[in-house]
Order: C-alpha cells, then sequence, then structure tokens
C-alpha cells in the first residue's frame, strides 16, 4: 500500500513539476527601462499604481488551466454592474514583460468607470505564436462568462495593447469571427470578438518598408521571413484589415518603426468609414506609457476614445 501511494505522489510532484517548468526572460522590465531613458529624459517619472475606493482589484485569477494555469488581474468600476471593458496586453517583444507592468493604467482606466484586466499569456521562450494569441482571446471569453462576477457589459469589450502588445491587440480586434485564430479547445460559448481596438505604439505589419523587426519577432513567428513568410503575414494586422475591423485608436512614439503599416492601415478604415484616431506623443521614446509625463497623456487619450466608442 505504501509503495502504491509513493508511487501516485512521485507521478503527481512530476506532473506538477511538469506543467510549472518554464523560462522567464526578465530583461524588460520597467525598472530597467527607467535606467535607460533617465539620462536622456531626466525629467520622466514611474506612473504611480493608485488604489480608488471605488474600484475593486481582484489579481491572479486563473482564466485557463490547460498547459498551465495562466492568470489576470481585474481592475473594475463599482459604481455600475455593467461596465465596458479593457483587456490589457503587455508589451516585451514576445519574449518578456508580465501583466504586473499594466496594473496603474488599470487602476487609472477603471477609475474612469471601466473594468480593466492585465492578462497573463505564454510568451516565446514558452510558446510559439499564434499561442499567446488563443490565450488572450480564451481570457475574452472568460471574461465575458464571468462578466457579472467583474461588472463587465460583455457586448462593449475594447482590446489595448502596448509595443509588441498592441501588434497582438490589433491582431486579435482585426481578426474577430476568424477561426484560425481561435483555440479549438475552447469550450465557452461566448465569442472573442471585440468592439474597439487601442494600440500603443505596435507595429501593424511585420515586413514592410517601414519595419525592421528581426530577432525577436522571428522567435516568436517560427522563423525569419525568408523561412516562414506565410506567419509573418498572417500575424500582420493590416493583412486582416476589412469593413469588419472596429474602431481603432493609434497611440505613437515619435519612433516610425514602431507604427510600421499604420497608414496603410488607415487608408482601408477610412475607405470603409471606420472610426480612428492617431495620437503620436512628439520627441517620445518607445515605453513612454510607463513615465509621466507621457502616462497622464495616454490615460486621457485612451479614456477619451473609449468614452466616445462606448458612452
Amino acid at each position: 500500500m505504501k509503495n502504491i501511494f509513493l508511487v501516485v505522489l512521485i507521478f503527481l510532484s512530476n506532473a506538477i513539476c511538469a506543467q510549472s517548468t518554464y523560462s522567464i526572460d526578465s530583461s524588460y522590465t520597467i525598472k530597467k527601462t527607467y535606467t535607460k531613458l533617465i539620462k536622456k529624459y531626466p525629467f520622466i517619472k514611474f506612473a504611480e499604481e493608485i488604489k480608488n475606493k471605488n474600484v475593486a482589484e481582484i489579481n491572479d485569477v486563473v482564466y485557463q488551466n490547460k498547459n498551465r494555469a495562466l492568470h489576470l488581474d481585474a481592475c473594475f468600476s463599482t459604481v455600475k454592474k455593467r461596465n465596458p471593458a479593457v483587456i490589457m496586453i503587455h508589451g516585451g517583444g514576445w519574449r518578456s514583460g508580465n501583466k504586473s507592468q499594466m496594473k496603474a493604467m488599470a487602476q487609472q482606466i477603471a477609475s474612469k468607470g471601466y473594468s480593466c484586466f492585465a492578462i497573463e499569456y505564454r510568451l516565446s521562450l514558452e510558446a510559439k505564436y499564434p499561442d499567446g494569441i488563443y490565450d488572450v482571446k480564451n481570457a475574452i471569453r472568460f471574461i465575458k462568462d464571468n462578466a457579472l462576477k467583474f461588472n463587465v457589459d460583455p457586448d462593449k469589450i475594447a482590446v489595448l495593447g502596448c509595443s509588441s502588445g498592441g501588434q497582438m491587440a490589433a491582431l486579435i480586434g482585426t481578426t474577430n469571427g476568424n477561426s484560425t485564430f481561435d483555440d479549438a479547445q475552447n469550450k465557452s460559448k461566448s465569442s472573442s470578438k471585440v468592439d474597439a481596438i487601442i494600440d500603443i505604439d505596435g507595429v501593424l505589419a511585420f515586413k514592410h518598408p517601414e519595419s525592421s523587426e528581426g530577432e525577436m519577432a522571428a522567435f516568436w513567428l517560427k522563423g525569419t521571413v525568408a523561412e516562414n513568410p506565410e506567419n509573418w503575414k498572417n500575424a500582420s494586422p493590416l493583412t486582416h484589415t476589412s469593413k469588419n475591423t472596429p474602431p481603432i485608436l493609434f497611440i505613437n512614439s515619435s519612433i516610425p518603426r514602431f507604427h510600421a503599416g499604420r497608414d496603410d492601415m488607415i487608408n482601408i478604415l477610412n475607405q470603409n468609414h471606420i472610426y480612428n484616431v492617431v495620437y503620436t506623443i512628439n520627441d517620445s521614446p518607445h515605453s513612454f506609457w510607463f513615465f509621466n509625463p507621457w502616462f497622464d497623456e495616454v490615460i486621457s487619450h485612451t479614456t477619451r476614445f473609449l468614452d466616445k466608442i462606448f458612452k
């Protein structure tokens, strides 16, 4: 009997270890970005996390437990029972970063009457494209399934991302209803459809005259553009932009390569009379959203756009 118990214990232990073992790249952090930028921008200050009495916070909610547990952090207004939701995707070159980097932004936007969700998704050291897209779309379904718990109006969903997260947000929004980008194993009856996109300095096309994506993109996309041109094309939001694309807000730094394909995308949006707006924050670096004075500007542009679309 003891031997059987020991075998079961070892099996469970090995299963848990196999589920939880994955590589983490910690190269992209707010602190390291600050150290990199402070010499050129000596006036910058960290955007602070600020709790609000009208905002509830629930951290590390498990939304998926297939290959391993994936979590989200929820910050939602308690003033009303049905708020528009904002799905938030961190940046880090599809390889680094984590959901905690979206906390200050989530708190601020939630205080304006929204339900915000910072999503953990599998990064490229653990899973390649399109698995991270599946993860975020599954998180959207989970949030719709649990709309009452998080004060969410399931018919008013925006997706927001920064840098590589911005590319992902745009791809998720432009592939509404495209089964190729849905996880076939997800059994939720809710759709992953979103009703607005906010792309903060994320590329819209991987192979484009303005683009200079290289090793980080190739690592995520399972090969260089020469080795895997289909992934480079299909992962580009510009490829899927159509009359079905929801309204979109672009917030950009002054560095052209981080909005590669944007103007071509805007041409398609305008042809189809889809609302879009661009704000360029002059003389700003990439990752400007982590720091003031730019953080407050991002919140202002974002909430103004969300209010227009949803309120």
